[in-house]
C-alpha cells in the first residue's frame, strides 16, 4: 500500500513554460519537476519546493 502524501502541489493553474527560464510561469517548476511530482514522496516534494523558492528569489522573480 502506498503512503499518503501531505505536501500539496504548488500548481497555480497557470501552465505555461517560460522559454527563457524553462520554468512554469505559474508555479516556477521545471518540466522535470512537474513530471516527477506525482511520484515523489514528501521529502522529495519539500526538496523541489525549497529549490524553486531559492532559485526564483535569487533571480528576483518570487511574488
Amino acid at each position: 500500500m502506498s503512503e499518503a502524501r501531505t505536501v500539496a502541489s504548488p500548481c497555480t493553474n497557470v501552465c505555461r513554460i517560460d522559454k527563457r527560464t524553462g520554468w512554469c510561469e505559474g508555479c516556477k517548476r521545471s518540466l522535470d519537476e512537474i513530471g516527477r511530482w506525482p511520484h515523489a514522496d514528501d521529502d522529495e516534494r519539500r526538496a523541489i519546493l525549497a529549490g524553486l523558492r531559492h532559485r526564483v528569489v535569487k533571480k528576483g522573480l518570487w511574488r
